[in-house]
C-alpha cells in the first residue's frame, strides 16, 4: 500500500540556560514537541525532525556558575578546570584534547539523558522522531553492558519509532571548521557507514548539515534507495551573511543562495530522493549566533508555488518554508542579520523566529529491508532500555598531582580556541 504520512520540522530557539540542568533540557525538548502538537496528523503517521547539535550544549549541565563568563571558550575553559578530576585522566588515558575531554567527562550521563528524553517524547507524542544530533561516543556491549570506546565523539543523529525503539543512527561525515580540532573537536563519520532505514514515514537517509551539500553523501544515500532526506541543521552564522565554506573563495555568495545546494537540490534534482526535511535552530548561544529558515522540499510538480529563502529568487520545490524575520531590500536583510547576531548591542539582538512547518507526503510501498544493527546501535538500544553505560576506570589521586603542568598547558590551550 502507498505510504501516507506527515513530516514536521521544528525551528526552536535555544539559550544557554536550557542546558544547565537535566530538568531544563527536558523542558526545552518537550517545548518543541508541544510546538508540533497542534499540527500532528490524527489519521496517518507523523515524522518529527529536530535540529542539529541540540545535545552539544549539555556540556553546560551543572555549570550554570560558568555561563556569566559570556563566551563559549571562557565557559569551556572554566568547566575544564572545574572538572579537572575527570578531564585530566581522560586526556592522559585516551590521548584527547582538552575540549574533547571536557565533553567525554560527562558523555555517558549526557548520552543517557539525551536518549531517554527523546525516547519518552517519541512515546508520549506517538511520532517517528529524528532526534536532531548530539556529540555521541561510540559504544559496544561488553558482558551485556554498554561500554564507551576510547576517544571517539561523533556528531550523531538517532531515529526512533513511536514506541521509543531505535530505528538507526547516522554520523556526520564532513565536519565544519568549528567542529574540527580547532573547535569542539569531534570525530568525522565514515561515509561507508551511512545507511537508509525503510519506515512507514519514508526510506530515511540522514545528511547532517554540511553533509547535505556533498554529492558523495547524497549519492551514497540514493544508491540505497533513500526517498526522504533528513537534514538536521545548526547554522552558526547570521542567515543573511556571506557563505562560510565557499567552493570558490573569490566568489562569495549570500548564504541562502548557497543553501539551495543542499536539501532543495537533493529533492528537486535527485534520483530516488522525493522529499527533504531541513529544520534549523535559531538563537544566540553565549557568543555564538545561529540562524536560518527551516524547509520541507520536494519535486517541482509537488510544490509548484514559487517561493524561496531570503536573498534568493522564488522557485518551485518548497512544500513548506519558515519565513525569515523580515523582508526588504538585500541591504536591509543583511543589516537585519547583523542586528540580531550575538554581541551586536542592537535592541533586536537575539530576536529570531521560531516555527513549526509541515507537509503531507505520499510514497509508494517500500521495497527495502531494514539494515542489520551495528554493534554501536545494539549498545544504544540497551541504553534506551535502561542499561547505564559503564564508567571508565578512575585514575589514582597521585597521578592527578603529577599532571599539574599538563593542566596548566591545557587551560592555556583551551582559552586560545
Amino acid at each position: 500500500m502507498p505510504r501516507h504520512f506527515r513530516a514536521l520540522a521544528v525551528q526552536p530557539k535555544w539559550h544557554a540556560h536550557d542546558f544547565t540542568s537535566a530538568a531544563a533540557f527536558k523542558a526545552w525538548m518537550r517545548s518543541q514537541l508541544e510546538m508540533a502538537r497542534p499540527h500532528l496528523a490524527t489519521n496517518q503517521p507523523n515524522l518529527v525532525v529536530l535540529t542539529e547539535l541540540n545535545g552539544l550544549p549539555l556540556v553546560l549541565r551543572g555549570g550554570r556558575w560558568a555561563t556569566p563568563l559570556g563566551t563559549f571558550q571562557r565557559v569551556a575553559a572554566a568547566l575544564f578546570v572545574g572538572r579537572l578530576a575527570r578531564t585530566l585522566p581522560l586526556m592522559w588515558r585516551e590521548g584527547v584534547s582538552p575540549i574533547r575531554a571536557l565533553q567525554l567527562a560527562d558523555a555517558d550521563a549526557n548520552t543517557r539523558l539525551y536518549l531517554h528524553t527523546c525516547r519518552d517524547l517519541a512515546r508520549e507524542y506517538g511520532v517517528y522522531l529524528c532526534c536532531g544530533s548530539a556529540p555521541t561516543p561510540r559504544y559496544r556491549l561488553v558482558g551485556g553492558q554498554p561500554r564507551r570506546a576510547p576517544g571517539t565523539l561523533t556528531n550523531q543523529t538517532v531515529i526512533l519509532d513511536p514506541q521509543g525503539q531505535l530505528i538507526g543512527v547516522a554520523d556526520k561525515v564532513y565536519l565544519t571548521p568549528d567542529e574540527e580540532a580547532g573547535g569542539v573537536d569531534l570525530t568525522p563519520g565514515d561515509l561507508r557507514e551511512l545507511r537508509v532505514f525503510p519506515t512507514p514515514v519514508g526510506d530515511l537517509g540522514v545528511a547532517i548539515s554540511l553533509d547535505a551539500f556533498r554529492p558523495e553523501v547524497i549519492g551514497r544515500l540514493e544508491e540505497q534507495g533513500c526517498t526522504v532526506l533528513l537534514q538536521p541543521d545548526a547554522n552558526g552564522a547570521p542567515w543573511t551573511a556571506k557563505e562560510g565554506l565557499p567552493p570558490d573563495p573569490a566568489n562569495l555568495r549570500d548564504q541562502p543562495v548557497a543553501w539551495l545546494e543542499s536539501s532543495w537540490t537533493a529533492s528537486t534534482r535527485g534520483r530516488s530522493i522525493r522529499y527533504a526535511v531541513n529544520p534549523m535552530v535559531v538563537g544566540n548561544l553565549l557568543d555564538l549566533t545561529f540562524d536560518g529558515q527551516s524547509a520541507i522540499t520536494g519535486r517541482a510538480e509537488d510544490a509548484p508555488e514559487p517561493r524561496s529563502y531570503a536573498l534568493t529568487s522564488p522557485r518551485p520545490g518548497f512544500l513548506a518554508l519558515t519565513p525569515w524575520v523580515t523582508t526588504g531590500t538585500p541591504e536591509h536583510l543583511r543589516r537585519a542579520g547583523r542586528e540580531r547576531a550575538a554581541g551586536s548591542g542592537h535592541p533586536l539582538e537575539n530576536e529570531y523566529r521560531t516555527d513549526v512547518i509541515w507537509a503531507d507526503l505520499t510514497l509508494p510501498a517500500t521495497v527495502l529491508t531494514l539494515p542489520a544493527r551495528t554493534a554501536h546501535e545494539e549498545a544504544l538500544s540497551a541504553i534506551l532500555g535502561g542499561q547505564a553505560p559503564r564508567n571508565p576506570s578512575r585514575v589514582a589521586p597521585g597521578l592527578l598531582a603529577g599532571l599539574g603542568i599538563l593542566a596548566y598547558l591545557s587551560w592555556r590551550g583551551l582559552r586560545k580556541r
